[in-house]
């Protein structure tokens, strides 16, 4: 991930409750993986915590990191909900003062998108849409192998915006609002609770995630019911993206990718939907789940060192 004669890059990946650090090969292999607590009292003892790290593999030559959250473009401001120690501050260049090496941060989506593109199922792909069915709906863009920036450190967020509001409460299905504020977003609806969410409304009945997979494998006819809603639901919206950005593949991650089932009838539903004909699947799970954030972030590491 490095020129010759250099040192290697190092890959973090944060979230709320630990960062990780790792090298990533140029294939995608993960190896020399690291772990501290993430610290919650501070931005000091968040970069010493980076900086442990850095030391403890020996140095680094550039670091790239994925986070749970955004960095505005304009002003190098982070906003991670579940990190505070970072939210609020310049982190590419708060870091990069403190360890004397270059940092590039991205958003956890972004990095999963950037990691199918160049190490997973969208390897070689002009335009890669990687989308998350987890606890939220995300999604990232990739296009000829670099990571579409919004102009406000957004871009590929499908899960926000009041567009089911009207098809949810149509089906009978109760309104939540969604963390953003508004009524009617596929993060609430696509999402693991989102499954959850539909099948109370729809038969009355409190299940669990796995319960209702698990349910509809068996032939349960209130679980269909409920799977086939929430495809409806979900495959509207991401038709309309489809038709819009017009991806070789869409990797899925997050919780739901492994319903292996679940993510074939969802590619069923879009590739009938959208204008563009795809003979082979398009909707399928991503094969760098569990360690593409680490991957993601060698990726914008490499992509550093190149432009520097």
């Amino acid at each position: 991930m490095s020129p010759t004669g250099s040192l290697p890059t190092l890959a973090f990946d944060i979230g709320g409750s630990k960062i990780e650090a790792a090298r990533v090969g140029a294939d995608g292999a993960v190896s020399e993986r690291a772990t501290l607590p993430t610290p919650h009292t501070g931005w000091d003892d968040f970069a010493r915590a980076i900086a442990t790290l850095v030391e403890n593999a020996g140095g680094a030559s550039a670091i790239g990191i994925s986070i749970a959250g955004t960095v505005d473009p304009a002003t190098g401001i982070a906003n991670a909900a579940n990190i505070p120690s970072i939210t609020g501050h310049p982190i590419e260049r708060k870091l990069a003062a403190h360890l004397g090496l270059p940092v590039r941060v991205g958003n956890d989506a972004d990095c999963f998108a950037l990691a199918e593109a160049k190490a997973g199922v969208g390897r070689d792909q002009p335009v890669v849409f990687a989308v998350i069915l987890g606890t939220g709906v995300g999604g990232g863009v990739v296009i000829d192998g670099r990571i579409l920036r919004g102009a406000r450190g957004y871009s590929g967020e499908w899960g926000h915006g009041p567009v089911l509001a009207d098809a949810v409460r149509a089906r009978g299905i109760p309104l939540v609002a969604c963390g953003c504020g508004q009524v009617g977003c596929v993060d609430v609806y696509g999402s693991v609770r989102g499954l959850e969410y539909i099948h109370e409304g729809l038969s009355g009945t409190k299940l669990a995630r796995h319960e209702i997979t698990a349910a509809w494998h068996a032939g349960d006819a209130a679980a269909a019911r409920t799977i086939e809603t929430y495809v409806d639901l979900l495959t509207a919206p991401l038709s309309m993206i489809v038709n819009t950005l017009g991806p070789a593949v869409i990797p899925v991650g997050g919780g739901l990718s492994a319903e292996t089932r679940l993510i074939e009838r969802i590619d069923a539903v879009v590739r009938e939907r959208v204008l563009a004909r795809y003979d082979a699947p398009l909707v399928v799970p991503g094969t760098t789940r569990g360690a593409s954030g680490l991957i993601g972030a060698a990726m914008l590491a490499a992509e550093l060192l190149r432009e520097a």
